[in-house]
């Protein structure tokens, strides 16, 4: 009886996903360096489909998919339909699933031109002619920014949904953080190009804690007001050329910030 108890907890278990469109692999291998707090997702969860970490993967129906990567080619685009199909929750991770990652910058190019230059057979290249967001294609639960993805939001969003509630992840700016971290803004004080007032909050102030600028890793804050940053960029000295390439990094795609590059150039 006791066996049979136990047999049935382990099968109520949530399954896991995790998914790779097309990206570096930072974000979900993210999950492997929890450390620590590894070995009780595991416990948590069965990790029925995750090939960075097992060579097992599970078929059927997945509980919670964390999906990594942008879509690029006419196969990602099908793909992603099937995953959508077999997860209950989808959480797209990471600068590439929610706002088409550094590859994004094709979308302000010829993508057949760069393929003429790069590789000897072009004609043997299938993509597409730009790199979209997971959203863009299926329905998405939850959104988590980063360039990698934060270690302390991704274990909040997977407790979030094992718990049945919406992750507490902050929304304000990189600011905020630099008011929290006791630093002094390098915009203001230094007269040095930072993206953190118009940037979600995650990494920390990683950068303006060293002394740099704010280079975007994690999108778009909630509101933000990209073209007060760039007045003030511009009082600075920064020129309309470098105004626009400013806005085009890791989040490219953003509205947000594909709105304001498009305000200083093509």
């Amino acid at each position: 009886m006791a066996e049979a108890q136990t047999g049935r907890r382990r099968a109520k278990k949530p399954r896991l996903a995790v998914w790779k469109f097309t990206s570096c692999d930072g974000c979900q291998l993210t999950l492997l360096d929890l450390e620590d707090e590894l070995l009780a997702i595991a416990e948590a969860l069965e990790i029925a489909y995750f090939p960075e970490a097992t060579s097992r993967p599970l078929r059927g129906r997945y509980d919670l998919s964390l999906v990594e990567g942008s879509i690029t080619t006419p196969e990602e685009r099908e793909r992603i339909l099937e995953v959508r199909r077999r997860s209950r929750h989808l959480v797209a991770i990471g600068a590439c699933a929610t706002a088409g990652g550094i590859q994004a910058l094709r979308n302000f190019a010829d993508v057949a031109e760069y393929a003429r230059i790069v590789y000897a057979r072009p004609d043997y290249i299938r993509t597409l002619a730009s790199s979209t967001p997971i959203s863009d294609h299926v329905p998405v639960d939850f959104e988590l920014r980063g360039c990698p993805i934060a270690k302390h939001q991704l274990l909040e969003t997977v407790a979030a949904f094992l718990h049945g509630r919406r992750p507490h992840i902050p929304t304000h700016s990189v600011c905020a953080e630099c008011k929290l971290a006791g630093n002094a803004c390098v915009l203001v004080g230094a007269g040095t190009p930072c993206l953190g007032p118009a940037t979600r909050a995650g990494c920390g102030a990683l950068c303006p804690s060293f002394g740099r600028g704010c280079y975007g890793c994690f999108g778009p804050m909630e509101n933000p007001n990209p073209p007060s940053l760039s007045d003030r960029l511009a009082a600075l000295g920064m020129e309309k050329e470098t105004l626009r390439r400013f806005w085009r990094s890791f989040n490219a795609g953003a509205p947000d910030f594909r709105r304001e590059s498009a305000r200083h150039g093509p």
